[in-house]
């Protein structure tokens, strides 16, 4: 026998959207700006920084349409558990494509140190001035609830490299224009392509945790198993599972043998207060088992 609470409401949820929309407007309209003025003006450090806000608009968009997906499914029938894992696809889906713009961004100005062009350093310093402003704004709007979600957070380290992108072009744009130095704008280009790529390694290995279900870093799983084992009642607690559903939802599954003339209900309640209060774990299924019958858990192979 074993039930568990219920599963609450996902991190990517209704307070999120309209986080979501501002800064998607925001870089729709910054991003062809910068994409415009970089064409005109030959500046690689202002096409990778809008080529970096083209990843924040569709990793924006991505995450905008995960949280609406997942609001919209219903459980039950085959989909047991909603569609909640939509939000970490995106997240993997934005990093994939911040490694393939960061990379991109690296082997073109690597190509233009043999004979840097000259770059007009006013139109790239007004520009940059601009995808600035827009780009704290996003990093204001999204700060919170990056901290709730990793489908938002996702969104807001785009931000965050767009952010410190944006200094580097306005940097490197008023070298130009002070100083003529031509070398200014491809080392600008290699130094934001560099800089995104640690950080978007960081979100790929988050969310392939939790696509391989792997256990929350934050959770003891031999210390859970053995405060189990200690409970009033209970003679051991094995095939233990803890995994991560979503941002915010995580879940464990365990069976626990009883020791003889102990009332279930007891023990079912002590655990599920156990891994609510000490773990933070609301939603647990829990088998509660006699002796003689968890003989055929130590039979299956996996």
């Amino acid at each position: 026998m074993g039930h568990g609470h219920g599963h609450g409401v996902p991190s990517g949820s209704a307070k999120h959207l309209g986080r979501l929309w501002v800064a998607f407007g925001i870089g729709a309209a910054f991003m062809a700006a910068e994409f415009v003025a970089g064409a005109i003006t030959g500046s690689l450090a202002l096409i990778s920084d809008a080529a970096h806000m083209l990843t924040d608009v569709a990793g924006v968009g991505m995450a905008l349409a995960a949280i609406m997906l997942a609001r919209r499914a219903k459980t039950g029938g085959s989909r047991t558990f909603g569609l909640y894992r939509a939000e970490v696809l995106a997240a993997l889906a934005n990093a994939v494509l911040l490694f393939g713009v960061a990379g991109y961004v690296v082997y073109e100005a690597v190509g233009r140190f043999g004979d840097p062009p000259e770059v007009p350093g006013l139109p790239v310093v007004v520009v940059a001035a601009g995808g600035l402003a827009a780009n704290l704004v996003s990093f204001l709007v999204l700060r919170d609830g990056a901290k709730e979600s990793i489908n938002v957070r996702g969104a807001y380290l785009e931000v965050v490299a767009d952010l410190i992108g944006s200094v580097g072009v306005l940097v490197s744009g008023a070298v130009t224009l002070v100083f003529g130095w031509r070398y200014a704008d491809p080392l600008m280009g290699v130094a934001i392509g560099l800089f995104v790529l640690p950080r978007t390694y960081k979100l790929a290995a988050s969310a392939l945790r939790i696509l391989f279900q792997h256990a929350p870093e934050r959770l003891d799983v031999v210390g859970m198993q053995s405060d189990l084992s200690r409970l009033p009642g209970v003679a051991e607690a094995h095939d233990l599972h803890v995994w991560t559903l979503t941002s915010g939802m995580e879940v464990a599954s365990a069976h626990l043998t009883t020791c003889e003339g102990v009332d279930p209900a007891e023990v079912l309640h002590a655990a599920q207060a156990l891994l609510a209060d000490r773990y933070r774990i609301e939603h647990a299924t829990l088998q509660v088992e006699p002796g003689d019958s968890a003989r055929r858990c130590r039979e299956i192979s996996w």
